[in-house]
Parts: C-alpha cells; structure tokens; sequence
C-alpha cells in the first residue's frame, strides 16, 4: 500500500534575531496594510488576534483552488513572532519552552490576502471559504478606482 506524503509549506523564518520572544500585547488599530494595494479584491481583518502557520496556509490553499489557471494572489502578513510550548507533565520552572509554532499578531484593520485576476463572485466565495479557516472577523474589500477600497457584501 503506497503512502501519499503531501508537502505543507508552513510560513516560517529562516532565521531570527532572537529564538523566544516576549507574549507582547495588540492594542488598537493597525495603521499599516489597510489599503489594497496590489490586486482588486483584498480580506480585511476586523479583530485583533493571533494568526497561526498553519490557519494562513489553510487558507492560501482555499484561495488558490479558485484561481485555477489564471489569476494571482498576495498574503500580505507573514508569521514570524515563536510561540514557546513546555512539554506535556513538566514540573513548574525550568525556564522558557521550545519554539513551538509561529503566529502574525493581527490587528482590526489588516489587509490579510490580495487578489487580481478573478470575477468577484469568484473572490467572494474564495474568501468566505478561506475566512472559515480563520479565527477572525474578516470583511471583504474591492479596489475602485474612483472611491479606493469599497467594503462589499
């Protein structure tokens, strides 16, 4: 019996200034990426958490089911804040855990994915479906050329 490996591309950086970060805190809005920029539909992020790997990679490979031959897409976030996890049944102490996964603090007003190159009914679905593989409110936008960035429903 033959085993089907697929490859998961998970977001991480190659190499960081520094192995553990502090947990930090995501107050208010976020000021930068909340234009569309590069395509004409973009997902908008209306609630400030944190945003795993493994949920953007989710994601990016709902969207790219809808692009079929044509289109592109834009993440804009990348993941390269480390979350530390201590292993299971370990005594208090000890010092900080290992790097265990890494996550994008998000903020109410990030622009998360872009995209060109597609209808927007097609965007549409594309994003609902891609915002039900994240943890978030989420609010889709169209770039016109004559208002900037139009919320749609």
């Amino acid at each position: 019996m033959a085993v089907k490996l697929e490859y998961m591309a998970i977001l991480m950086p190659k190499k960081v200034k520094h192995r553990k970060w502090h947990k930090g805190s995501s107050r208010g809005v976020e000021t930068r990426a909340t234009e569309i920029a590069f395509g004409s539909f973009g997902l908008k992020c209306l609630s400030a958490k944190w945003i795993t790997a493994r949920q953007l990679e989710a994601a990016r490979r709902i969207i790219i089911r809808y692009l079929k031959k044509g289109g592109k897409l834009w993440i804009r976030v990348f993941p390269d804040k480390p979350v530390t996890k201590k292993g299971t049944e370990t005594p208090m102490g000890s010092g900080k855990g290992a790097v265990d996964h890494y996550v994008f603090p998000l903020k109410p007003g990030r622009i998360l994915f872009e995209l060109e190159g597609i209808a927007e009914d097609q965007a549409r679905e594309a994003f609902r479906y891609a915002g039900d593989k994240l943890p978030i409110k989420q609010n889709l936008l169209k770039n016109s050329s004559y208002a900037g960035c139009v919320p749609i429903r």
